[in-house]
């Protein structure tokens, strides 16, 4: 039986705190910087701590974990474990993806590493980091969870609204002319995050608008087995409140959680965002 080590990021948020082989997932922080503060691997920063517009001034940075330090890790895991299969955010909003394959060429015959671009993040990478520990915890080698983690990532699915076009544009995602005119008319843009792309849909006209468009979402997909809400600081208490409701009115079956979203995320696309993810019933191969 081989041992197999799951290595993710900070921006994973997990469904549930305790499941099957969570000894066995490992953490790369990203590092974040607000107004001139540095908090390596993120530690000290809360999300409630951020601004909820960087219009005014607020400069916001987020760091992916530099090559020489995934090249660290994956050579101290490699002490403990036969093989490490690293299940990573979109690579689209981070070089944390780029930096971990380039590790691991460098450790080509050394250390046995699989770097996966999940194209996803928070509950999304939580999905499949859970499912592949799972796997790791009944002896299944690197090369089969790799390709359970592959088989279920066209499952997993996210929308968010994002009103904080200013931490979008300071992430490298928007121009500033976009961002300040966005924030100005108070738009509520969708996006969703498409094969590892946030991808803008359409815009709410108000609040109880974006409700309706987060309840449509669901209904684009028949067969659910998990739905996870990401809850923005400030959250959008009456909006979840109302979605909560309707969810459990439509899908009375399926399984909820809610989550308030973490430091790194916030960092990138703003603390008062709202997010929703939904995990397809299918085969497991």
């Amino acid at each position: 039986m081989t041992s197999v080590c799951i290595l993710t990021d900070s921006t994973a948020q997990f469904p549930t705190p305790i499941f099957e082989g969570r000894e066995a997932v490992n953490m790369m922080a990203l590092h974040l910087e607000v107004n001139g503060s540095r908090y390596e691997n993120g530690d000290g920063l809360k999300t409630s701590d951020l601004p909820k517009t960087a219009v005014n001034g607020a400069t916001l940075k987020v760091e992916a974990p530099s090559t020489d330090e995934f090249e660290a890790r994956f050579q101290q895991l490699g002490q403990v474990y036969d093989a490490i299969v690293a299940v990573l955010h979109a690579g689209s909003l981070t070089k944390t993806v780029e930096h971990a394959q380039e590790a691991a060429k460098r450790l080509e015959g050394q250390v046995d590493v699989i770097v996966i671009d999940s194209g996803t993040t928070a509950l999304g990478l939580g999905i499949l980091v859970q499912e592949a520990s799972a796997m790791a915890l009944k002896g299944e080698d690197a090369g089969e969870i790799e390709l359970l983690v592959r088989s279920l990532i066209p499952r997993v699915y996210s929308v968010f609204a994002i009103p904080g076009l200013s931490y979008m544009q300071q992430a490298g995602y928007l121009n500033h002319s976009q961002a300040l005119l966005g924030e100005y008319l108070k738009v509520l843009p969708v996006y969703v995050l498409d094969q590892g792309q946030l991808t803008p849909t359409q815009k709410a006209r108000n609040y109880r608008q974006l409700v309706d468009v987060m309840h449509e979402f669901l209904w684009e997909f028949p067969n659910l087995e998990h739905i996870g809400i990401l809850q923005g600081a400030p959250p959008f208490e009456t909006e979840t409140r109302a979605l909560r409701e309707r969810i459990a009115e439509d899908f009375p079956d399926t399984p909820i959680s809610e989550h308030i979203i973490s430091a790194p995320l916030a960092t990138l696309i703003g603390p008062h965002s709202l997010g929703l993810f939904v995990k397809q019933l299918g085969e497991i191969v």
